[in-house]
């Protein structure tokens, strides 16, 4: 994929939204040491759906929050082992989400882990920020 004519920098810290889930913001980490995006997902289930398996899963969109749970469904995409920053290898599932940021819409893999402890409960990795973005370390919010 060709990059985009113009980048755009953005903070290690940034509102998004999920169009696809219904989610008009959730607070995300752009992770650059990260390669995938991932996103905290509970009541992960798979769904056959005319001979395609698909993936059913909820989130919590608001940090430190159990409340205003979202359901979703997406196709599932892979199943990968994906190692934490912790060294801890896990299998995850992987769909594809639109992700926007700082006004740009992007299609981005996603693997389903439990962030729930984590700061963050959304983090956007390398190959998502590969579209067109810039982090710059020491500012957050620039997307208001």
């Amino acid at each position: 994929m060709p990059p985009p004519a113009e980048t755009v920098v953005a903070g290690w810290r940034e509102w998004v939204a999920l169009p696809g889930c219904g989610v008009p913001w959730v607070k995300a980490k752009l992770d650059t040491g990260a390669r995938s995006s991932a996103i905290h997902a509970f009541d992960v289930s798979e769904v056959v759906r005319d001979g395609e398996t698909w993936v059913r899963f909820s989130i919590h969109p608001w940090q430190r929050s159990s409340e205003d749970s979202a359901v979703v469904e997406a196709l599932l995409l892979d199943r990968r082992v994906v190692r934490s920053s912790s060294g801890h290898a896990a299998e995850r599932y992987v769909v594809e989400m639109d992700v926007t940021l700082m006004g740009r819409t992007l299609t981005t893999e996603m693997t389903l882990s439990n962030r729930d402890q984590m700061g963050f409960r959304l983090l956007i990795g390398r190959q998502a920020l590969r579209q067109g973005f810039v982090v710059d370390s020491a500012r957050s919010y620039l997307g208001g």
